[in-house]
Parts: structure tokens; C-alpha cells; sequence
């Protein structure tokens, strides 16, 4: 749902971009996919096409503006080994340079078409959330394959665990801002929207334990104000719009889920697909989409950054003003529990 329960600025204005930024179409949203598979190779350039400067930020940064290195740390768990026949699985990883802030997904960026014919990307926007995400990873995982999930970075700290989980399973997680803003909104300021970045950002670092996430971020509606795409390439992160929105948030039953996937794919025949691990429908439906994505001789492709995202300290201090956290006490069990008499 693009409209996560009580978190949401619904707003749904047009957005006016600059030629020079990016070519827009009818806002919707996108999906990716991931395998127990061999080592990351590099996304494949666009048969027959001219390679395009990515859509995302030239302009140079704001005086003072320093954005970090991206943090070292240990390589994330691999998928788990396919041991079911017939699986869906994952048929190539690509590995992602989000320098400059390149953009994906036809809705709203046309440079980079790397997907070959019947190939697609799962996407799972505004978790993670309790029963519906879990249900998602485990449709996931019997079919062996995998997707991008976008978190929100209010249900990182409600959900932290089942977040944990998302990764320890090996699929690529991205942000979605810190409450599911429409950042089109006129009425935010400038730093209204950075800290939905930001904060987002930090929140989803904290919830998986200080480890930081994929530099894979979607706006909210897929509402793309000019200067936050520019700051987002500044910050060298990679914006996701779609190919084929699920629509799910609006679906009355997961056959609806289905019938839309499958009518728009078959349609463009490959693309990424937007749907939402927040929505009990797509939860739902994912199982029979998987195989219908196996029928109709679908390939899923994963993709992965090519480094982690990098938070800013100013944030995540600021995050830590606005999550309530664990008042349990770290304490040996010997300086809190002493036996008195036996």
C-alpha cells in the first residue's frame, strides 16, 4: 500500500521535473529479485541501446557537503541453496555502481534498460510489517528466489526483528523514507525532506544492528521532487520508480494482485515489479504469482549495490531521540540477582 496506516502524507500531485534531471511518466512503483546463486556479475548494458548519463544528480554538491565513505563491514548472508526442483530461483545477479544516483524503472527513468526479455525484478514496499513480511519471505524461499524491500524507517523500529530477518535471508534491502511522507508535499521544507532521507536511512541502520542497507531508495507515490532526486545522486543512492505496479494496496483480493501483475507483464514482457510486504492481499498472493511467474517462463533477477549505504551522524542522533528503545538492563545476572539465604 502506498499508503502505510497512519504514516502517510497521501498527496497526490503531479511533479513537475526538469528536462534536464530525469523523463517522467504517470507515477508507479517497482520489484526485485534475488537467488542462491554464484558470485554477483555486472548488469547487462541495453542490447542495441546508447548508454545514458544517469538521471539522478549532476549538480555539485552543497557547499560543505560531505558525504561520507561507504562503511566496511562483513559481506551479507547468502541466500540458502535451492534444494526444490522445479523452483522459480533466481536466473542472475546484477551488481549495482549507484554513483551519481542512477535511476530504475521505465515509469519514470529510461536510461537503463539492463532487464533482457522475460526478466523481472521483485520489489516489497513499506515494511517490514508483523505476518504479512513473514508470510512474503516464506512464499519467497520456497520458490528460492528473492526481491528489494523498501522499508519504512518508523516500521524498522517497531519491526526490527522480522527487518533481521529480511537480511539474514539474503534479499537486498532499501529505504523508503523515515514515515512514508509524499516528499512533493509544498508544504515540507527543503530539510523537512532531507530528514525523511536521512532518518529513514539511520532507522533502517538501526534496526539491523548497525549495519547499513543497500543505497536503494523509492520515493512515497513515486512522487520524485527535482531536488531530492539531485540530492539523492549526491549521495550517490540509486532511485527506484517501476515497470509494472501491482496496484495492491487497492486489490479486494489477492486474485486481483495476480490477474494485474500478470496482464501488465505479459503486456511489456519484463520489468520491475512493485508490490508491498505491508499488504496482507500481496502476502497473499505471492505464492500463486511465483508460479505463475515459473509458468510463463519468467526469470528473476537480483540486484545488488556494489557498496553499502553510508548514514550521516547528525541523524543518527537524531533518530535515537524519536525511537523508544529497550529499557532492559544490560547488567550481569550476578550485580542484579544475589541469593540471600538457601
Amino acid at each position: 500500500m502506498r499508503v502505510a496506516a497512519g504514516l502517510i502524507l497521501a498527496s497526490a500531485m503531479s511533479v513537475a521535473m526538469t528536462g534536464a534531471a530525469w523523463s517522467q511518466t504517470p507515477a508507479a512503483k517497482p520489484a526485485a529479485a534475488t537467488q542462491a546463486a554464484p558470485a554477483a556479475t555486472p548488469a547487462a548494458a541495453p542490447p542495441a541501446a546508447a548508454p545514458a548519463a544517469a538521471p539522478a544528480a549532476t549538480a555539485a554538491a552543497p557547499a560543505g557537503f560531505v558525504n561520507p565513505p561507504p562503511p566496511k563491514q562483513a559481506p551479507q548472508p547468502a541466500r540458502a541453496v535451492c534444494n526444490t526442483q522445479g523452483a522459480l530461483g533466481v536466473a542472475r545477479t546484477v551488481e549495482i555502481d549507484t554513483t551519481g544516483g542512477p535511476g530504475f524503472g521505465f515509469e519514470h527513468f529510461k536510461e537503463l534498460d539492463f532487464l533482457r526479455d522475460k526478466e523481472v525484478v521483485l520489489t516489497f514496499d513499506d515494511g517490514p510489517w508483523p505476518k504479512n513480511t513473514p508470510a512474503v519471505l516464506k512464499a519467497l524461499a520456497d520458490e528460492c528466489t528473492t526481491g528489494i524491500f523498501f522499508s519504512i524507517g518508523k516500521h524498522a523500529t517497531y519491526e526490527p526483528e522480522i527487518l533481521k530477518q529480511v537480511y539474514a535471508a539474503g534479499h537486498t534491502i532499501g529505504t523508503h523514507t523515515w514515515s512514508h511522507a509524499n516528499l512533493n508535499n509544498k508544504k515540507l521544507t527543503e530539510a523537512q525532506r532531507k530528514e525523511e532521507i536521512e532518518k529513514g536511512l539511520s532507522a533502517v541502520k538501526w534496526a539491523l544492528g548497525g549495519i547499513s542497507p543497500s543505497p536503494f531508495f523509492r520515493f512515497p507515490a513515486l512522487q520524485h521532487p527535482p531536488e531530492m532526486v539531485t540530492y539523492l545522486g549526491n549521495r550517490n543512492t540509486a532511485i527506484f520508480s517501476c515497470d509494472i505496479d501491482s496496484f495492491d494496496f487497492k486489490a479486494s483480493k489477492p486474485e486481483k494482485v495476480v490477474e494485474t501483475v500478470m496482464k501488465k507483464l505479459d503486456s511489456k514482457g519484463k520489468g520491475i515489479i512493485l508490490m508491498h510486504d505491508f499488504q496482507k492481499h500481496t502476502a497473499e498472493a505471492l505464492p500463486e504469482l511465483l508460479k505463475r511467474l515459473k509458468a510463463g517462463g519468467y526469470k528473476v533477477v537480483a540486484m545488488r549495490a556494489k557498496f553499502p549505504a553510508s548514514t550521516l551522524p547528525e541523524y543518527d542522533q537524531e533518530l535515537m531521540k524519536d525511537i523508544k528503545l529497550p529499557t532492559v538492563s544490560s547488567r550481569p545476572v550476578n550485580s542484579v540477582v544475589t541469593t540471600v539465604s538457601e
